[in-house]
């Protein structure tokens, strides 16, 4: 098995991972109800399924 034959710095480690970082989610504001959302996927608003600014599906309550 190849073993390292020197230590690997703690800057050069962490010079090779600053090109890993969180990302803000991209949010869009659907023209239909006002709700923020992540673009290209439903969403649930007051009982009822948007996508693409349209009513998909309807939550219906058994009682």
């Amino acid at each position: 098995m190849a073993h390292p034959k020197r230590k690997i710095s703690k800057t050069r480690r962490d010079k090779r991972r600053t090109h890993y970082k969180a990302t803000a989610k991209n949010l869009v504001v659907c023209p239909t109800t006002g709700e923020f959302h992540m673009s290209h996927r439903a969403f649930w608003h007051e009982g009822k399924l948007y996508y693409k600014g349209r009513v998909v599906m309807e939550d219906e309550v058994l009682a």
